[in-house]
């Protein structure tokens, strides 16, 4: 007779079920980190809000911008709110605290920066408060690289000695001379979204004296310009400039020195440093590169004469640079806030290379015309 063996019985429980107020926080969580790793280590969407850099980008393209270009740069701030940038969307309240910086580094990029490229990066001269990952983001052309010397001769950018080729996009000031009180909407065929009528003593030696020229200031590239003269009501149409040799003192043209009588149409030449570089410092590169001594290149207790260096104390008389510079402009020449008025970029400042534009809204547009649908995800030039 078999004998009967006692096998114990496992009880299956049920499962328990998430609730669904789990489920959305769980999935919400999921797609901030996401988001998250997405924007720090690939693309990061940016919008632009000034006309620094029209016609090539328009105020309220909004733009993708790719960090893999140049390498994305690890976090310098950790205690940051994510996806936010400098404060809490809608408030001033600072959405980071920065108790902890850690060293920087950039991760390897499959390019480097190039001249003509149009690079977001955090602007240098911002607020001191903000750490560097957290300085405002501006948006320019790279101009000169590290190692150029950048020379703009009569509104002509050279770069080591041979005239850059303008981006499609380039604007300039100039001033409409009209016979009539023009409409805005006659602005508006020529794309041109802001204008003024001024009286002007303009550095001109185009046909309409100086004394005559009255009109409406205008920004516009050249063939806008020149489509301009052919209407009836326009007497003439001028392009505003500064003469070679007229002081920066009142434009306050970096560096800001008596050494230094340069203006935004005609500045330099400048040398852009560039890691590993030595100079031999005397008073004209000491003017020039005293902001870079005493805010980008980590150096401590910094003392800068007219005529003299000294670094933790020590008298220096020739220094050599801890990492690339860059000089930025905007493609609206005479409506730009760039390197010409604060100086060099460095590379730890570069957050990177802006590659297509996903959105463009015109604010000033009717319901019907808001979206500017020929511009949805072309590529920057």
């Amino acid at each position: 007779m078999a004998q009967e063996t006692n096998t114990p019985v496992r009880t299956e429980h049920p499962k328990k079920q998430k609730s669904a107020t789990r489920d959305w926080f769980d999935s919400i969580v999921f797609a901030v980190v996401a988001a998250t790793l997405i924007r720090w280590l690939l693309l990061e969407a940016f919008t632009i809000p000034t006309p620094s850099m029209e016609n090539s980008l328009l105020v309220g393209d909004f733009l993708f911008v790719s960090k893999l270009h140049y390498g994305t740069r690890t976090p310098k701030t950790p205690l940051q709110m994510p996806l936010t940038h400098q404060t809490i969307w809608g408030t001033n309240i600072p959405s980071y605290l920065d108790w902890i910086q850690l060293p920087q580094y950039r991760l390897p990029g499959f390019s480097s920066v190039k001249n003509g490229d149009v690079v977001v990066f955090n602007w240098p001269a911002d607020d001191p408060k903000y750490p560097t990952d957290l300085k405002t983001n501006y948006i320019k052309r790279c101009i000169g690289i590290a190692g150029d010397v950048v020379e703009v001769r009569e509104g002509q950018v050279f770069v080591n000695g041979k005239a850059m080729e303008n981006p499609p996009g380039l604007q300039n000031e100039y001033v409409v001379s009209t016979s009539s009180i023009v409409n805005e909407k006659v602005f508006a065929r020529f794309g041109i979204p802001s204008y003024a009528y001024e009286q002007y003593e303009a550095n001109t030696s185009d046909s309409i004296a100086s004394n005559d020229l009255k009109g409406y200031k205008i920004f516009a590239n050249q063939a806008t310009a020149e489509a301009l003269k052919k209407e009836d009501f326009v007497k003439g149409v001028t392009m505003l400039s500064d003469k070679k040799g007229e002081s920066s003192a009142f434009d306050g043209l970096y560096p800001q020195s008596p050494l230094y009588s340069w203006n935004k149409d005609n500045y330099g030449p400048i040398p852009v440093p560039k890691k590993g570089q030595e100079i031999i410092l005397n008073a004209q590169n000491i003017a020039l590169y005293r902001t870079v001594l005493e805010k980008y290149e980590g150096n401590e207790k910094v003392e800068i004469t007219d005529n003299a260096v000294k670094i933790n104390g020590e008298a220096v008389t020739k220094y050599t640079f801890k990492q690339d510079y860059y000089f930025m402009m905007g493609d609206n020449r005479h409506n730009s806030a760039d390197s010409r008025y604060w100086g060099f970029v460095p590379n730890d400042h570069i957050v990177g290379k802006a590659v297509f534009i996903w959105m463009s809204i015109d604010s000033e547009a009717g319901v019907l015309n808001k979206v500017r649908w020929k511009r949805l995800f072309s590529l920057i030039d």
